[in-house]
């Protein structure tokens, strides 16, 4: 895509702004996207974002114009339109009266560095499939337990990668032995 209409469009997007806001191009070559970086962005006044579409931008506009760039995943789709689909989705579910609780964005997968525990909704048998008891018990910090000692055997089965990055406490350390010994029984 050639520099001059794609400058034009930045700085038109940039005039619409009351503070410089950041310039971010969409790109299989950019830092993969994460929770870290889409808090971060939630948390500014102003995104620009630059899509690019088959062979990409030209290297002059990036160089001068464009502040990050950022990927979705290490593969490439044909423009940069999804990809910047993703990043929105992503930011807005965090921004103040989105969602119906704000509380909810808290415990989401990778919020904690971790993958969020199982979900379960009615009825509490399905043929023959049932809710864990300690969920139906009412005791808050018995589910409160439960929840963290899955969050953890699910990263440390699925992402051991985010564990290892996660300065794990004394009770996320035994409950993740826990999840440990009984899967192996």
């Amino acid at each position: 895509m050639k520099v001059e209409p794609l400058r034009e469009a930045i700085k038109a997007a940039e005039a619409d702004s009351n503070r410089r806001p950041l310039v971010i191009l969409m790109s299989p070559q950019g830092k993969r996207l994460d929770q870290h970086a889409i808090t971060r962005f939630s948390r500014l006044d102003g995104i620009v974002v630059v899509c690019g579409r088959y062979e990409g931008v030209d290297e002059r506009l990036i160089e001068s114009d464009i502040h990050e760039e950022w990927s979705i995943g290490d593969y490439v789709v044909s423009g940069g339109e999804l990809p910047a689909l993703v990043l929105f989705d992503a930011v807005v579910r965090l921004l103040p009266g989105v969602l119906g609780d704000e509380d909810s964005a808290l415990n989401d997968s990778y919020m904690e560095g971790m993958l969020d525990f199982p979900q379960y909704t009615r009825p509490p048998d399905i043929e023959g499939l049932s809710v864990p008891k300690v969920l139906l018990s009412g005791d808050h910090e018995a589910i409160r337990k439960w929840r963290l000692k899955q969050s953890l055997g699910r990263t440390w089965v699925r992402r051991p990668d985010l564990l290892a990055k996660k300065k794990l406490n004394a009770e996320q350390l035994g409950l993740l032995e826990e999840y440990k010994q009984e899967i192996s029984n």
